[in-house]
């Protein structure tokens, strides 16, 4: 009596067993591998609010939180899904930290793709050359990217007017501090190339007249002929005479909004360049980098006097004489413009040039008022001048 088959018997069935097992994993992972692939590459969640959503990644995240706050921001549908994602993918120690804007409906893979390429979403505020430190926190507070509140206006001429760039969260104060020392480094950096032939003694006084030039033009090739005008001035004992001067001694850094008044203009607020000697005690703005170096490196010229030509430039002469000739041409311009007569007589905003030997107040094409210079010896003050750079200290041949 045979109870049983032969070994050989058996070998077939074993193998048919194990092939019909093989086959049933292989249809399961590749079931599994069709599935992932789809989850992967399929349309994620839609946006709630907009076309895209914005996520940001501290700095230092592991892949477990940063799954953790795209699931919380609705851009991807599984934690699990996403960490298993990166890890297949070799994108878990590749993930970068940051701001970033992710698409409506973007799959695990433009996910995936977007942190591992660190296209992060930039912000920049931009401080211009020539603001106020006030208009400056108007700026930084108006931007909604920004925390915080900024105590204090910092000290006029202390911003290095530039570009930054800046963070979602960042405190106010944060960027105040940075272009701070971008300043101290970039003036540190100008005043060691200085020229001998400037006329200021100090970085401070350097940022003071390098900021009174900047007011004065709004032209990059005038600068150092605008410079070089306010220096030889200086080097004569001649006061400066600078409109945007008279301003801030009004508005401390705000825009005037209109003409001078010649009420104004005979006004000693410690910053009336017409009415003291040398220069203001501080700042009148946040210079940029080619006033400043044209202040610490200004050409040598004859000039002394500058008006504005009517082209957004100024036209420059060497005696008082050439100047008021300048003056009667942009008068000229001026009338023109308004539509009146050159000898019609000015409302108190535009005086007439018997009233103020030689001044009008018409806004120029910068936006600024022009007072023209006077001739030497008027305007004095009815308090001592101010005297901060000594014509005697820094007369150069």
């Amino acid at each position: 009596m045979v109870f049983g088959g032969t070994p050989g018997q058996k070998r077939p069935g074993l193998i048919a067993a194990l092939l019909a097992a093989s086959a049933t994993v292989s249809l399961f992972l590749i079931a599994g591998l069709a599935w992932a692939w789809s989850v992967y590459y399929s349309p994620g969640p839609p946006a709630q609010n907009d076309e895209s959503t914005i996520v940001t990644l501290p700095s230092g995240s592991g892949v477990s939180a940063i799954a953790a706050r795209l699931k919380n921001a609705g851009v991807i549908r599984s934690v699990d899904m996403f960490k298993a994602a990166a890890t297949l993918t070799g994108a878990d120690r590749r993930l970068r930290a940051g701001e970033y804007e992710v698409p409506s409906r973007a799959s695990l893979r433009t996910v995936i793709g977007l942190l591992t390429d660190g296209r992060v979403v930039r912000h920049f505020v931009t401080i211009p050359e020539g603001w106020s430190s006030a208009q400056a926190v108007d700026i930084l507070n108006a931007e909604t990217l920004l925390t915080g509140t900024i105590d204090e206006i910092p000290e006029e001429g202390s911003l290095w007017a530039e570009t930054y760039e800046i963070t979602r969260g960042e405190s106010r104060q944060a960027v105040i501090d940075r272009m701070q020392r971008a300043a101290e480094e970039n003036l540190a950096e100008l005043w060691a190339r200085r020229s001998p032939n400037t006329v200021v003694r100090t970085p401070e006084e350097a940022v003071i007249l390098a900021s009174i030039v900047e007011k004065e033009t709004g032209l990059a090739a005038e600068r150092p002929r605008v410079a070089a005008v306010f220096s030889n001035r200086i080097r004569l004992g001649m006061r400066l005479e600078s409109d945007p001067t008279i301003i801030y001694g009004i508005t401390k850094g705000r825009p005037l909004g209109r003409g001078i008044r010649r009420s104004e203009l005979e006004r000693d607020t410690g910053y009336n360049t017409y009415l003291i000697d040398g220069l203001p005690p501080t700042p009148i703005a946040n210079p940029g980098r080619q006033s400043l170096e044209a202040v610490l490196n200004p050409p040598r010229t004859d000039d002394l006097f500058f008006v504005a030509d009517g082209t957004g430039g100024h036209a420059f002469s060497r005696t008082y004489d050439e100047h008021r000739a300048n003056v009667a041409r942009w008068r000229a311009i001026e009338a023109q413009r308004a539509g009146e007569p050159a000898e019609v007589v000015a409302p108190d905003a535009r005086p007439t040039a018997e009233a103020t030997e030689g001044a009008t107040a018409t806004p120029a094409p910068t936006g600024e008022a022009v007072i023209t210079m006077q001739p030497p010896g008027t305007l004095r003050p009815a308090t001592p001048a101010r005297t901060t750079v000594p014509a005697a200290n820094t007369a150069q041949s």
